[in-house]
C-alpha cells in the first residue's frame, strides 16, 4: 500500500514541489495539504496549485483532519509553525520529515523528546549531494591537520531570511567536531576591520545573498602552497523534494527515533 503523505505549507514554492514529488512517486499518495488560515489558496486543489492534474486533495487549514488521514507529514516551514505541527503529529503517531532551518537548540532538544512518540527525520538539507558533502568534509577535516585553515562560504537567494543557512551551520558543526573545536565558540562569522591574523582555532563562516540562487555551499581547506575546495550547488528545489520523499520511505514501519539524512542514505 502507498504511504499516505501530507505536506505542510503546500501552497509555497517548496510545498508545491513536494506535492508534485509525492504525487509522482508510485510508493506515496498525497493525503493532505496544509496551509495557514489566511492563505488565499485554501479550498483549491493541491495538485492544480502545484501545476499538475487535480489530486482530489484540497488545501486546508484543518490540521486534525489532515493528520487523521495521513501516515507521514513533510514540513519545510519557519521554526514556530514547524514545532507546533510537530507536537500535534507526534501525539497522533504520524511520522515526520522536517527540513526546516533556523531551529533553536531548544527546538532541537524538543525534537529528541518528540521522537520518543513518533519517528522523525530532521535534516538541515534533504539533498543527497549535500549529505555526501557532509560525509566528505568530515573525512577530509579528520585527515588534515590544523595547518589547513577551514572556511565555509554559502550563497542563497535574496529572500532567504536566516544566515548562515542551516546547511552551512551543519557543515560548521561537522568541521568543528572533526577538529575538536566548538561550533558556537570557534566560528568566525565574517570579518571586518582590524581583526588580526587568522588563528588556527577558528572556522570562517560567510553568507552571500543575491538573485534566485537555490543554494551553493563551498568548504575551503587552505594551507601554504595548496587549497582544497569541496562544493555543492543546487539548481532546483526538486533535489530537496526528492530527498524528503526518500526520507518518508525510510521511516515506513518505524515507530520512534530521531534520524537524519545520513541515516536515510546509509552514510553512517
Amino acid at each position: 500500500m502507498a504511504i499516505k503523505v501530507a505536506i505542510h505549507g503546500a501552497a509555497g514554492r517548496m510545498g508545491r514541489m513536494l506535492v508534485a514529488q509525492v504525487m509522482g512517486d508510485s510508493e506515496t499518495e498525497l493525503s493532505g495539504a496544509l496551509e495557514r488560515e489566511d492563505c488565499p489558496l485554501l479550498g483549491q486543489d493541491a495538485g492544480t496549485v502545484a501545476g499538475l492534474s487535480a489530486a482530489g486533495i484540497k488545501i486546508s487549514s484543518d490540521t486534525t483532519a489532515v493528520l487523521a488521514a495521513s501516515d507521514a507529514l513533510i514540513v519545510f516551514s519557519a521554526a514556530g509553525p514547524t514545532m507546533e505541527i510537530a507536537r500535534q503529529a507526534a501525539e497522533k503517531g504520524v511520522v515526520l520529515v522536517i527540513g526546516t532551518t533556523g531551529l533553536t537548540p531548544e527546538n532541537k532538544a524538543e525534537l529528541v523528546e518528540l521522537a520518543k512518540k513518533t519517528a522523525i527525520v530532521f535534516a538541515a538539507n534533504m539533498s543527497v549531494g549535500v549529505n555526501l558533502l557532509f560525509s566528505l568534509c568530515k573525512k577530509v577535516a579528520t585527515l588534515l591537520d590544523d595547518s589547513y585553515d577551514i572556511e565555509v562560504v554559502e550563497m542563497h537567494h535574496n529572500q532567504k531570511k536566516d544566515a548562515p543557512s542551516g546547511t552551512a551551520e551543519r557543515l560548521g558543526e561537522i568541521l568543528a567536531e572533526a577538529r575538536g573545536l566548538s561550533y558556537e565558540k570557534d566560528t568566525r562569522h565574517g570579518r571586518v576591520g582590524m581583526v588580526g591574523a587568522r588563528t588556527k582555532k577558528e572556522i570562517g563562516m560567510h553568507s552571500l545573498r543575491g538573485g534566485d540562487v537555490v543554494g551553493d555551499h563551498t568548504v575551503i581547506f587552505a594551507t601554504e602552497g595548496e587549497r582544497i575546495e569541496l562544493t555543492h550547488k543546487a539548481s532546483s528545489r526538486q533535489t530537496f523534494a526528492k530527498g524528503a520523499v526518500r526520507a518518508v520511505k525510510f521511516l515506513a514501519g518505524k515507530k520512534s527515533g530521531l534520524f537524519d539524512m545520513q541515516d536515510v542514505l546509509g552514510l553512517k
